[in-house]
């Protein structure tokens, strides 16, 4: 995942082709979106970062990835969580206001709030405005007492939180799904610096992907119902909606392997045959083959993950891990 608009290369130039008469030579690029997907398509490797799959179709799939039982991460995270929620909740505190990156659904935040004692205040923080304010009314209604602050961000970039609690003794990240797999390493260490720095005095609990059977790991990412190729085509799905672009989704294929060496699962979308798309007033060409990368998921040893976080300014404390080693949650804690 990248941190920072994406730019072209003047290598990358040479592919993207002028503006034939049947599109608008003058096409406003607005947004975040339609700029970082004509940086990524016009450079080499084509890539664009995974937070954009997030749009009201795509967090709705990623909800249904949750429920697959290929895929582990969600139900091993919960089972841990409801196992240890008291044990993590010693670890943060009373009168603890919670900071939730990128919260989606929020399923877990509802196990810890369930075990916190005293929790004043919790801050949702996703990239899927209408995800998320439906997910913060729920929980306003099953949490009266609780003060729920919303904010419709991109987490990777600066964002502005509320001035701390009156009645808060400490400020908690929470970082669950293992989200944290999805930036390379050197942003995974910048990311997390940033998070020490937000959090200081308290702390941040994160949930964290370990290094597994190379078949597990391909069968959580090409699920046989193929709903996670839906959720991957649905970023095309998504340009075309809101930026005019016509991607045919049938000339594109889902392809998720599992590099061992770099420890990682790789999400690509694979053009079928030779194409043209256009984007925003410019065509990029496609031969059969090439690929556009949508995302990495980096797995971690246990011992990996709190040498990072050592680096990154937090003491790693208490860690829990499943039984068949599949997932780790860790509580990193921070000076005042």
């Amino acid at each position: 995942m990248t941190t920072q608009p994406l730019r072209a290369t003047p290598d990358a130039r040479a592919h993207l082709l002028p503006v034939t008469d049947a599109q608008p030579p003058h096409q406003v690029i607005d947004g975040d979106f339609a700029r970082e997907l004509l940086a990524g398509l016009a450079r080499r490797p084509r890539s664009i970062a995974p937070k954009f799959f997030y749009d009201r179709e795509g967090s709705a799939l990623f909800d249904r990835i949750c429920e697959l039982p290929e895929y582990y991460p969600t139900r091993t995270e919960l089972a841990l969580m409801k196992a240890q929620a008291d044990e993590m909740a010693e670890c943060i505190g009373p009168d603890a206001e919670i900071v939730e990156f990128g919260a989606g659904s929020s399923r877990k935040i509802r196990v810890l709030l369930g075990a916190l004692q005293r929790p004043r205040r919790f801050v949702p923080i996703d990239i899927s405005a209408e995800h998320l304010h439906v997910a913060a009314d729920a929980l306003r209604a099953d949490h009266p007492g609780l003060d729920v602050r919303p904010i419709a961000a991109d987490f990777t970039r600066p964002f502005d939180l509320p001035a701390p609690h009156a009645a808060s003794r400490r400020r908690v990240g929470f970082f669950p799904g293992s989200s944290i797999g999805n930036f390379g390493p050197d942003e995974a260490l910048g990311f997390l610096r940033r998070t020490a720095v937000l959090l200081r005095g308290g702390g941040l609990l994160i949930g964290v992907d370990l290094v597994k059977d190379p078949a597990l790991l391909h069968a959580a990412y090409n699920d046989t119902a193929g709903v996670t190729a839906a959720f991957n085509l649905n970023l095309l799905a998504r340009a075309n909606r809101e930026l005019g672009a016509n991607f045919d989704l049938a000339q594109f294929a889902h392809y998720a392997p599992y590099r061992p060496a770099e420890q990682r699962i790789e999400m690509h979308l694979v053009s079928r045959r030779a194409q043209q798309v256009r984007l925003c007033g410019h065509v990029f060409e496609f031969a059969e083959g090439d690929t556009l990368h949508t995302e990495n998921s980096h797995k971690f040893s246990v011992a990996g993950f709190r040498a990072l976080a050592e680096q990154a300014g937090y003491t790693p404390r208490a860690v829990w891990v499943d039984p068949q080693r599949l997932f780790s949650v860790h509580w990193l804690a921070l000076p005042a």
